[in-house]
């Protein structure tokens, strides 16, 4: 007895029926560019209650892409960012300077109050060596109010 091999009846081989699935075949390069390509959006939100009174609530959103895919989508907040861009040693050094001008007005503010105050609670003894300050009046002169003699 001799026995026939069965063939399929169809044209198409095995391999070429096999059914194609996403991970089939794809490596973690594949994936990642895909993902880069298209974008990916991961959102959630995180809830910490204690008896029905909410203590902490974090809102969780994510957005994988690339950068050509962001630029598309309208996002590029990395461009402006001055640390992230070559101006952030320009932007530390002008910080600095500011400091430092703040700094010696501060000083300056300080050594003029302190010379406002030295001559407010001196000025009565040296207001006679400043020539111009305002004579001071007599007592006798400041509570009368018509200058003319009665007698």
């Amino acid at each position: 007895m001799t026995s026939t091999p069965i063939v399929p009846k169809s044209s198409q081989s095995n391999a070429s029926r096999a059914i194609a699935t996403s991970t089939q075949g794809s490596t973690l390069a594949d994936i990642l560019e895909r993902v880069l390509d298209k974008g990916i959006v991961i959102a959630g939100d995180i809830s910490v209650s204690v008896a029905s009174t909410e203590l902490l609530h974090i809102r969780i959103r994510l957005l994988i892409s690339s950068v050509d895919k962001a630029r598309e989508m309208g996002i590029n907040w990395w461009e402006n960012d001055p640390y992230l861009t070559s101006k952030s040693q320009t932007l530390i050094e002008e910080n600095r300077q500011l400091q430092e001008r703040l700094q010696s007005i501060e000083a300056e503010m300080r050594s003029l109050k302190a010379l406002a105050t030295s001559q407010i609670e001196f000025g009565a003894s040296d207001q006679s060596k400043n020539p111009y300050s305002m004579p001071k009046k007599s007592p006798s002169t400041e509570n009368d109010t018509n200058p003319v003699d009665e007698t």
